[in-house]
């Protein structure tokens, strides 16, 4: 191949190289891009957190619960600490308290997912029985 064969870099009436324009093209593709990880990033850790609330929620119901505290306490217990608008059962089980806290994941226009957590407790009343 001869020197004379390649051919110097297209040039544009000012002068300057012809691709000039290009780091713009590619910044218009990865913004947008960027824009959408983050928002999905931020989704995640929303998401995240609500799910630890649940998980709280559940455990401070059963905990109530097994106290003997009643039925009305541990509820409130379990809604203090569950996310909003979250729903709340309470159960017992033989010797088991079960809480169990569901609730949409936060955001705005979420995907359609439902966090859920479960708690189970010992009740107090039946530790030290001999009747079993």
């Amino acid at each position: 191949m001869r020197s004379s064969d390649t051919a110097p870099p297209a040039r544009g009436p000012t002068g300057r190289r012809a691709d000039r324009g290009s780091v713009t093209a590619e910044a218009a593709v990865a913004v947008p891009a960027l824009v959408v990880f983050t928002m999905a990033l931020v989704w995640a850790l929303m998401a995240a957190s609500a799910q630890i609330q649940c998980v709280d929620a559940a455990r401070a119901g059963a905990r109530a619960a097994a106290r003997s505290e009643p039925e009305t306490a541990a509820l409130s217990a379990a809604r203090s600490a569950a996310p909003p608008g979250a729903r709340i059962s309470l159960g017992r089980d033989g010797d088991l308290w079960r809480v169990r806290v569901e609730a949409a994941s936060p955001g705005p226009g979420t995907p359609a997912l439902t966090l859920t957590a479960e708690a189970v407790a010992l009740a107090e009343d039946t530790v030290g029985s001999d009747d079993r």
